[in-house]
């Protein structure tokens, strides 16, 4: 009896030991969990982040995670203790976790808050040799290079970023702009030659307003390379136009596709031959401005001087003081002369204030040249021709309908065709 009495007090004791051991070590994973759980959470930028900094080391002492927001906190107080502390917490999360790569550019620049150089260069060296492949690492290095006055280092090494990856491509490129003063040249050798990187560089330049450095990066690429990024000459067309850069505009607005006619001096559809559409998808072709219930425009198939078609405008009423419901942007060269034709026919057209094909400037909204007022009543085909010079900052002129000012009653009625439209230089 005595001998299995013995025999079960053993067996309670390793039970007991075993619960003890099983408590310590759920305690301690514990400990180590919500440690974690609160560096994960805490951004160095909360108010309270330095005393959870301080708990999550206390519950976690061995999480390189609780160690680096330590060390960030200790960083911030930016006295020449603090900094050298924040270089011994960094070095103590490295040694908790050498091998990943986020350590070592946080030791790097730890090293340099202290002014340790030599130091720095080698840690954050050490993060590429970790994540060769890594954007990041390349990226800080590029940056530390710079400051150190070390230029042809640093875009060598920022090249390899902007290779490697798209987002820190538009950096790259942002960072050699305001470095190098705005110098295409010296951002484009930055960049490189390679294809998806002379796209983006003709996005970043038309951006920026250097329409002519975007369409040149642009014209660098194959027809293939081009087709490749096929939403990009639509981005770049919309920019550029947006910015008033009609020349350049219109050769993005070929290539993606919008206006596959657009052309410097040339106009679009000018015998209204194909679609007109929403006045949102084109930015060559003509914009008609519809929903206005006293005017109807379309098309018309019946009734043409050359082709299959012209455009009806029918006044039913209209008394708005202006009509520049429709409207197409030519690209043309500042200085030039041109001379613009259109033929016209009316039916039963009256008003006070009759309509007109107005020039305007389409780079300041400027007017050029009031054209002859539509016939009055009913009128064949007859050919019209305005004759303008552009001013000296304009690179883009509005060819548009308009109509005289007659007070705040005073009606358009009747039918205007429109057709066979040209614009020569003189």
């Amino acid at each position: 009896m005595s001998r299995i009495d013995t025999r079960d007090t053993k067996v309670k004791i390793a039970i007991g030991v075993l619960f003890a051991a099983t408590l310590v070590f759920v305690w301690f994973g514990v400990r180590w969990q919500i440690g974690n759980m609160l560096a994960e959470l805490t951004s160095p930028a909360q108010p309270d982040s330095e005393a959870i900094a301080g708990v999550a080391v206390s519950l976690a002492p061995g999480d390189p995670l609780a160690a680096w927001l330590r060390a960030s906190k200790e960083r911030e107080n930016f006295s020449a203790e603090s900094i050298e502390n924040s270089v011994r917490l960094f070095e103590n999360t490295i040694r908790l976790s050498p091998y990943d790569f986020r350590w070592w550019i946080e030791l790097g620049r730890a090293y340099e808050q202290a002014e340790r150089f030599e130091e720095a260069e080698n840690a954050i060296k050490r993060s590429i040799d970790l994540a060769p492949e890594y954007t990041f690492p390349r990226w800080q290095y590029g940056n530390f290079l710079l400051r150190r006055g070390r230029v042809d280092e640093a875009f060598a090494e920022l090249n390899k970023a902007a290779q490697k990856s798209s987002v820190y491509r538009e950096q790259v490129f942002s960072l050699a702009w305001d470095y190098f003063g705005k110098d295409a040249a010296a951002v484009e050798k930055v960049a490189g030659d390679a294809p998806d990187v002379r796209a983006s560089l003709a996005l970043f330049f038309a951006a920026r307003g250097a329409s002519a450095d975007a369409l040149r990066n642009w014209n660098l690429l194959t027809q293939e390379q081009k087709a490749a990024s096929d939403t990009l000459p639509r981005t770049i067309a919309m920019g550029l136009f947006s910015r008033r850069a009609f020349r350049e505009a219109a050769e993005f607005a070929r290539d993606s596709g919008i206006d596959p006619e657009a052309r410097a001096e040339q106009m679009t559809n000018a015998g209204f031959e194909k679609f007109i559409g929403a006045a949102e998808e084109t930015l060559f072709g003509w914009r008609v401005q519809r929903g206005e219930p006293r005017v109807d425009m379309t098309p018309d198939s019946a009734v043409k001087r050359e082709g299959t078609r012209s455009f009806r405008i029918t006044f039913k009423g209209f008394n708005k003081p202006e009509f520049y419901n429709v409207v197409q942007v030519v690209p043309v060269t500042p200085g030039a002369s041109y001379r613009l034709t259109y033929w016209i026919r009316t039916e039963n057209l009256r008003s006070g204030g009759p309509p007109f094909i107005q020039v305007a400037n389409a780079s300041d909204d400027t007017l050029i040249i009031n054209g002859e007022s539509f016939p009055e009543g009913t009128a064949d085909w007859q050919q019209r021709t305005i004759e303008f010079t552009a001013p000296e900052n304009c690179e883009g002129v509005y060819v548009r309908t308009a109509r005289l000012i007659c007070g705040p009653e005073c009606p358009i009625v009747g039918t205007a065709w429109l057709d066979e439209f040209a614009i020569e230089r003189k």
